[in-house]
């Protein structure tokens, strides 16, 4: 049983790991790969493996969510004015979301 359900929190994480990253850049700001992978382990206690992390970064900047830049050695990211309007609509419907989820699952 809890095998299953860590499954599940895995899978949901890898579906939700864009709307997770635009959150956190408009919370904390710039972030790195490597700190966004640190993020989900920390806390959700799911180690992402960083290729899957840097396509869906590589993703989003070219659909113009983020923008990458070279900070010292490493590449940093934050939110584009249209990522920071994709997450603030998706924050709005937030509970349209929840009700569709009790739906799915009620």
């Amino acid at each position: 049983m809890e095998a299953n359900l860590k499954m599940l929190n895995q899978r949901t994480l890898k579906n939700f790991i864009d709307v997770l990253i635009l959150k956190s850049l408009k919370k904390d700001g710039a972030k790195s790969g490597y700190d966004i992978i640190g993020l989900v382990h920390g806390k959700f206690g799911v180690l992402m493996s960083s290729g899957t992390i840097y396509a869906k970064l590589y993703s989003m900047e070219r659909d113009g969510l983020i923008k990458g830049s070279w900070n010292s050695r490493k590449r940093v990211y934050e939110l584009t004015e249209k990522g920071k309007e994709t997450i603030d609509s998706i924050l709005k419907s937030m509970q349209s979301n929840l009700q569709l989820m009790r739906e799915i699952l009620g």
